[in-house]
């Protein structure tokens, strides 16, 4: 039973950095899915998949992990690089590329 901790990185539709302060320990799957051929659905028979919790910090998922004894890694977050750009930028006459409509 091995987990993975890390800080979940924001989605693609949010501009702000709401819900991305906390730590989530997600167990690894255990056992392949199957895909059931009457339905076509997609299961699997391990059900920690479907365990995701939640903490504050770090240091409270690591320890959480430790205490009940399971194995896991650590995966940082990336922090985004910012490019700084002034609006100014765009009309400065010795541009890389030449500005059209």
């Amino acid at each position: 039973m091995t987990a993975r901790i890390y800080s979940p990185a924001k989605t693609a539709m949010q501009s702000g950095k709401a819900k991305t302060g906390h730590w989530v320990l997600e167990f690894d799957q255990a056992s392949p899915r199957v895909v059931e051929p009457l339905m076509g659905y997609t299961s699997s028979r391990d059900t920690l998949q479907q365990v995701r919790l939640k903490f504050p910090t770090k240091d409270e998922a690591i320890a959480y992990a430790e205490r009940e004894g399971i194995v896991f890694t650590v995966e940082e977050p990336h922090q985004p690089k910012r490019r700084q750009v002034a609006y100014a930028d765009n009309f400065r006459y010795d541009r890389k590329q030449p500005w059209t409509h």
